[in-house]
């Protein structure tokens, strides 16, 4: 039987979105020690079956994928001290890694989600992925405009440039692919799906359908980990 997401689950980031401070974090320790042993357990059995289609997944495992509860507030203007959401980032070189990958977030109030992609990568990984979609525009597009790609998807998300990249000209045919700084895929989940048995089929389906995308961003980055 697949592993599921226990109610409580939710119920605690529900409760902690709600009451973001140490007192109250502090009194419900062990509810967040529950709740996060019940996603790593999650975790653990979707990077087995993420294996059979992903060798990314293989030896990965789910407690060093998870991003810390913490907030790091000291350049924020958000002083709450916890994030209201569970994370998971699938890669090559684990959960900090600069290459693309796989995310799963975990939240209450019909918030959670699957995406995959790239990042705000380092400037010569970006410029090696543009210059991918320049020379290979019609296999991007055949990835990212697919019907299935797009009902699940929708549109490419990821922050912009207002202006044209250097060394493109703005009548350049992917440009509109060209501008992007991350090039993200985004899959909304409700609660309902979330608790529900068929969780986990949800999820590696979405990941199935994100690793097209994934191997494409990955293509132009292999050589550059080899220089």
């Amino acid at each position: 039987m697949a592993a599921t997401i226990d109610k409580t689950t939710l119920d605690f980031l529900a409760d902690l979105t709600r009451n973001n401070n140490r007192e109250w974090f502090n009194e419900n320790k062990k509810r967040y020690e529950t709740a996060r042993k019940n996603y790593i357990q999650f975790l653990d059995e979707m990077l087995e079956e993420m294996a059979a289609f992903e060798p990314v997944a293989l030896e990965q495992k789910g407690k060093d994928l998870v991003f810390r509860i913490y907030r790091d507030v000291r350049f924020s203007n958000d002083k709450r001290p916890y994030k209201d959401h569970f994370g998971a980032y699938v890669a090559e070189g684990g959960r900090k890694s600069i290459y693309p990958g796989y995310y799963l977030h975990l939240a209450a109030n019909n918030n959670s989600f699957v995406a995959g992609g790239l990042w705000m990568p380092p400037s010569d990984y970006l410029k090696a992925v543009r210059q991918e979609i320049d020379y290979s525009l019609d296999e991007f597009k055949s990835i990212v405009e697919a019907p299935d790609f797009k009902k699940r998807f929708g549109s490419i998300s990821g922050e912009q440039l207002k202006t044209t990249p250097k060394g493109y000209d703005k009548e350049n045919p992917a440009i509109e692919y060209l501008r992007f700084k991350s090039w993200n895929a985004v899959m909304p989940i409700n609660d309902k799906t979330v608790l529900s048995a068929g969780f986990m089929n949800v999820v590696l389906d979405a990941m199935k359908a994100l690793k097209p995308f994934y191997d494409f961003l990955m293509e132009p980055l292999k050589e550059i980990g080899q220089e």
